[in-house]
Protein backbone atom coordinates (compact mmCIF):
# COMPACT_ATOMS: atom_id res chain seq x y z
CA UNK A 1 0.00 0.00 0.00
CA UNK A 2 2.78 2.37 0.85
CA UNK A 3 3.68 2.42 -2.78
CA UNK A 4 0.26 2.89 -4.59
CA UNK A 5 -1.66 6.24 -5.22
CA UNK A 6 -4.35 6.44 -3.11
CA UNK A 7 -7.08 8.74 -4.95
CA UNK A 8 -8.47 11.59 -2.69
CA UNK A 9 -11.91 11.31 -3.73
CA UNK A 10 -13.68 7.28 -4.26
CA UNK A 11 -17.31 7.11 -5.79
CA UNK A 12 -19.10 3.84 -5.19
CA UNK A 13 -22.10 2.34 -6.10
CA UNK A 14 -23.15 -0.26 -3.88
CA UNK A 15 -25.24 -2.95 -5.75
CA UNK A 16 -25.89 -6.57 -5.62
CA UNK A 17 -27.73 -6.85 -1.49
CA UNK A 18 -30.28 -8.19 -3.18
CA UNK A 19 -29.07 -10.38 -5.20
CA UNK A 20 -26.79 -11.33 -2.00
CA UNK A 21 -30.06 -12.26 0.02
CA UNK A 22 -31.69 -14.34 -2.75
CA UNK A 23 -28.34 -16.37 -3.13
CA UNK A 24 -28.80 -17.62 0.67
CA UNK A 25 -33.01 -17.46 0.58
CA UNK A 26 -33.18 -14.64 2.45
CA UNK A 27 -35.76 -11.73 1.94
CA UNK A 28 -34.25 -8.84 -0.04
CA UNK A 29 -34.34 -6.74 2.98
CA UNK A 30 -31.39 -9.07 4.99
CA UNK A 31 -29.15 -8.13 2.30
CA UNK A 32 -29.97 -4.52 2.75
CA UNK A 33 -28.99 -4.93 6.22
CA UNK A 34 -26.01 -7.18 5.47
CA UNK A 35 -25.05 -4.19 3.16
CA UNK A 36 -25.52 -1.51 5.81
CA UNK A 37 -22.66 -3.55 8.12
CA UNK A 38 -20.12 -3.56 5.15
CA UNK A 39 -20.55 0.16 4.72
CA UNK A 40 -20.19 0.61 8.66
CA UNK A 41 -16.99 -1.18 8.54
CA UNK A 42 -15.59 0.36 5.46
CA UNK A 43 -15.98 4.02 6.88
CA UNK A 44 -13.08 3.86 8.62
CA UNK A 45 -10.85 2.09 6.64
CA UNK A 46 -11.19 4.04 3.82
CA UNK A 47 -10.18 7.27 5.92
CA UNK A 48 -7.19 5.09 7.61
CA UNK A 49 -5.70 4.34 3.94
CA UNK A 50 -5.96 7.84 2.66
CA UNK A 51 -9.23 8.37 1.18
CA UNK A 52 -10.13 11.81 1.78
CA UNK A 53 -13.49 12.06 0.38
CA UNK A 54 -15.63 8.53 -0.09
CA UNK A 55 -19.18 8.79 -1.50
CA UNK A 56 -21.56 6.05 -1.78
CA UNK A 57 -24.50 5.85 -3.99
CA UNK A 58 -27.46 4.96 -0.93
CA UNK A 59 -30.90 5.30 -2.59
CA UNK A 60 -31.52 6.88 -6.14
CA UNK A 61 -34.41 8.65 -7.34
CA UNK A 62 -35.24 5.73 -8.96
CA UNK A 63 -35.19 3.05 -6.21
CA UNK A 64 -38.77 5.02 -5.33
CA UNK A 65 -40.41 2.39 -7.93
CA UNK A 66 -39.44 -0.84 -5.81
CA UNK A 67 -42.17 -2.03 -3.87
CA UNK A 68 -43.46 -0.20 -1.17
CA UNK A 69 -42.47 -3.17 1.38
CA UNK A 70 -38.71 -2.58 0.36
CA UNK A 71 -38.99 0.84 0.60
CA UNK A 72 -40.62 1.14 3.67
CA UNK A 73 -37.99 -1.50 5.43
CA UNK A 74 -35.03 0.34 3.43
CA UNK A 75 -36.54 3.69 5.12
CA UNK A 76 -36.15 1.97 8.96
CA UNK A 77 -33.03 0.89 8.46
CA UNK A 78 -31.32 4.10 7.93
CA UNK A 79 -33.89 4.94 10.84
CA UNK A 80 -31.91 2.27 12.66
CA UNK A 81 -28.42 2.97 11.47
CA UNK A 82 -28.41 6.76 11.78
CA UNK A 83 -27.43 6.58 15.11
CA UNK A 84 -25.07 4.00 14.77
CA UNK A 85 -23.52 6.00 11.84
CA UNK A 86 -23.36 9.18 14.15
CA UNK A 87 -21.41 6.58 16.61
CA UNK A 88 -19.23 5.72 14.28
CA UNK A 89 -18.52 9.35 12.59
CA UNK A 90 -17.61 10.69 16.21
CA UNK A 91 -15.19 7.38 16.82
CA UNK A 92 -13.30 7.87 13.78
CA UNK A 93 -13.42 12.13 13.20
CA UNK A 94 -15.68 11.77 10.24
CA UNK A 95 -17.60 14.38 8.75
CA UNK A 96 -20.92 13.18 6.99
CA UNK A 97 -22.58 15.04 4.11
CA UNK A 98 -25.83 14.22 2.37
CA UNK A 99 -26.26 14.93 -1.43
CA UNK A 100 -29.71 14.75 -3.10
CA UNK A 101 -33.10 15.85 -2.87
CA UNK A 102 -33.76 15.32 0.57
CA UNK A 103 -37.78 16.54 0.30
CA UNK A 104 -38.99 13.47 -0.42
CA UNK A 105 -37.77 11.53 2.92
CA UNK A 106 -40.63 11.71 5.76
CA UNK A 107 -39.54 14.24 8.68
CA UNK A 108 -37.88 12.48 10.51
CA UNK A 109 -35.54 10.89 8.19
CA UNK A 110 -34.71 14.86 7.23
CA UNK A 111 -34.23 15.09 10.79
CA UNK A 112 -31.49 12.33 10.92
CA UNK A 113 -30.10 13.26 8.07
CA UNK A 114 -29.68 17.23 9.45
CA UNK A 115 -28.43 15.77 12.49
CA UNK A 116 -25.51 13.74 11.41
CA UNK A 117 -24.39 16.84 8.84
CA UNK A 118 -24.09 19.18 12.22
CA UNK A 119 -22.91 16.93 14.70
CA UNK A 120 -20.09 15.94 12.80
CA UNK A 121 -19.74 19.15 10.62
CA UNK A 122 -16.09 20.30 12.77
CA UNK A 123 -14.73 17.04 12.26
CA UNK A 124 -11.72 17.14 10.20
CA UNK A 125 -11.05 13.25 8.99
CA UNK A 126 -12.50 11.57 5.85
CA UNK A 127 -15.33 13.40 4.25
CA UNK A 128 -18.25 10.79 3.84
CA UNK A 129 -21.09 11.53 1.26
CA UNK A 130 -24.31 9.53 1.19
CA UNK A 131 -26.38 9.99 -1.64
CA UNK A 132 -30.19 9.44 -0.91
CA UNK A 133 -33.10 10.75 -3.02
CA UNK A 134 -30.24 11.05 -5.92
CA UNK A 135 -29.92 10.93 -9.80
CA UNK A 136 -27.65 12.61 -11.72
CA UNK A 137 -29.97 14.34 -14.06
CA UNK A 138 -31.98 15.41 -10.95
CA UNK A 139 -28.94 17.03 -9.38
CA UNK A 140 -27.94 18.95 -12.92
CA UNK A 141 -32.26 19.72 -12.97
CA UNK A 142 -31.97 20.75 -9.73
CA UNK A 143 -28.66 23.24 -10.07
CA UNK A 144 -30.25 24.82 -13.66
CA UNK A 145 -32.95 25.83 -11.39
CA UNK A 146 -30.96 27.40 -8.23
CA UNK A 147 -28.85 28.79 -10.66
CA UNK A 148 -31.78 30.58 -12.55
CA UNK A 149 -33.78 32.05 -9.61
CA UNK A 150 -29.83 33.35 -8.10
CA UNK A 151 -29.53 35.23 -11.54
CA UNK A 152 -33.16 36.18 -11.14
CA UNK A 153 -32.27 37.76 -7.75
CA UNK A 154 -28.81 39.30 -8.92
CA UNK A 155 -27.25 36.83 -6.58
CA UNK A 156 -24.14 35.27 -9.28
CA UNK A 157 -21.18 35.46 -7.56
CA UNK A 158 -18.84 37.30 -10.44
CA UNK A 159 -16.65 34.17 -10.88
CA UNK A 160 -19.05 32.31 -11.89
CA UNK A 161 -19.19 34.44 -15.48
CA UNK A 162 -16.30 34.50 -17.58
CA UNK A 163 -16.24 38.11 -17.45
CA UNK A 164 -16.76 38.71 -13.82
CA UNK A 165 -19.58 40.88 -14.28
CA UNK A 166 -22.00 38.51 -13.10
CA UNK A 167 -24.39 38.29 -16.08
CA UNK A 168 -25.39 37.82 -19.49
CA UNK A 169 -24.68 38.10 -22.59
CA UNK A 170 -21.12 39.89 -21.50
CA UNK A 171 -20.05 37.01 -20.26
CA UNK A 172 -20.70 33.31 -20.55
CA UNK A 173 -21.82 30.75 -17.47
CA UNK A 174 -18.13 28.99 -16.37
CA UNK A 175 -18.51 25.20 -16.03
CA UNK A 176 -16.55 25.73 -12.27
CA UNK A 177 -19.49 28.66 -11.62
CA UNK A 178 -22.51 25.91 -12.67
CA UNK A 179 -20.32 23.25 -10.60
CA UNK A 180 -21.17 25.21 -7.25
CA UNK A 181 -24.51 25.25 -7.48
CA UNK A 182 -24.61 21.57 -7.84
CA UNK A 183 -25.05 19.23 -4.46
CA UNK A 184 -21.06 18.49 -4.80
CA UNK A 185 -20.05 22.16 -4.55
CA UNK A 186 -16.72 22.24 -2.65
CA UNK A 187 -16.30 18.35 -2.69
CA UNK A 188 -13.36 17.47 -6.06
CA UNK A 189 -15.06 14.90 -8.37
CA UNK A 190 -14.37 11.12 -7.86
CA UNK A 191 -11.15 9.83 -9.31
CA UNK A 192 -12.16 6.58 -8.94
CA UNK A 193 -15.84 5.17 -9.30
CA UNK A 194 -16.10 1.37 -7.91
CA UNK A 195 -19.57 -0.93 -9.01
CA UNK A 196 -20.03 -4.03 -6.73
CA UNK A 197 -21.78 -6.77 -8.08
CA UNK A 198 -20.24 -6.75 -12.05
CA UNK A 199 -22.77 -4.47 -13.03
CA UNK A 200 -21.57 -2.17 -16.16
CA UNK A 201 -23.37 1.39 -16.07
CA UNK A 202 -22.94 4.13 -13.88
CA UNK A 203 -26.97 4.28 -13.05
CA UNK A 204 -27.15 7.53 -12.94
CA UNK A 205 -24.63 8.07 -10.57
CA UNK A 206 -22.89 11.13 -10.56
CA UNK A 207 -23.19 12.49 -14.17
CA UNK A 208 -21.75 15.84 -14.22
CA UNK A 209 -18.83 14.39 -11.75
CA UNK A 210 -17.82 11.06 -13.60
CA UNK A 211 -16.37 13.02 -16.50
CA UNK A 212 -12.96 11.88 -16.18
CA UNK A 213 -13.22 9.37 -13.28
CA UNK A 214 -12.01 6.30 -13.62
CA UNK A 215 -14.43 2.95 -13.42
CA UNK A 216 -13.52 -0.22 -11.81
CA UNK A 217 -15.91 -3.06 -11.86
CA UNK A 218 -15.74 -5.70 -9.17
CA UNK A 219 -17.90 -9.05 -9.12
CA UNK A 220 -17.86 -8.74 -5.27
CA UNK A 221 -21.43 -8.32 -4.14
CA UNK A 222 -21.56 -5.10 -2.09
CA UNK A 223 -22.42 -7.02 1.65
CA UNK A 224 -19.33 -8.83 0.55
CA UNK A 225 -16.99 -5.73 -0.24
CA UNK A 226 -14.35 -5.11 2.13
CA UNK A 227 -11.29 -3.49 2.81
CA UNK A 228 -8.83 -5.77 1.33
CA UNK A 229 -11.30 -5.42 -2.24
CA UNK A 230 -10.90 -1.87 -1.77
CA UNK A 231 -7.46 -1.64 -2.18
CA UNK A 232 -7.63 -4.26 -4.75
CA UNK A 233 -9.71 -1.69 -6.75
CA UNK A 234 -7.09 0.97 -6.23
CA UNK A 235 -4.68 -1.38 -6.95
CA UNK A 236 -6.20 -1.83 -10.64
CA UNK A 237 -6.36 1.92 -10.52
CA UNK A 238 -3.04 2.87 -10.24
CA UNK A 239 -2.80 0.81 -13.52
CA UNK A 240 -3.99 3.35 -15.49
CA UNK A 241 -2.67 6.46 -17.35
CA UNK A 242 -5.00 9.35 -16.25
CA UNK A 243 -4.65 11.45 -19.38
CA UNK A 244 -8.03 13.79 -19.05
CA UNK A 245 -8.30 14.45 -22.84
CA UNK A 246 -4.78 14.81 -23.47
CA UNK A 247 -1.86 12.70 -24.95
Amino acid sequence: MDEMNIPASVAIIMDGNGRWAKKRGLPRSFGHKEGCKALEALIPEAGRIGIKYLTVYAFSTENWKRSQEEVSALMDLFRYYAGRLLKKAEENNVRITFIGDRTRFPEDIVASIEKLETKTSGNTGLRFVVAANYGGRDEIRRAAVRFAEAYAAGNIPEECISDGTGRFPEGELTEAGFASFLDTAGIPDPDLIIRTSGELRLSNFLTWQSAYSEIVITDRLWPDFNAEELLRCIEEYNGRNRRFGGV
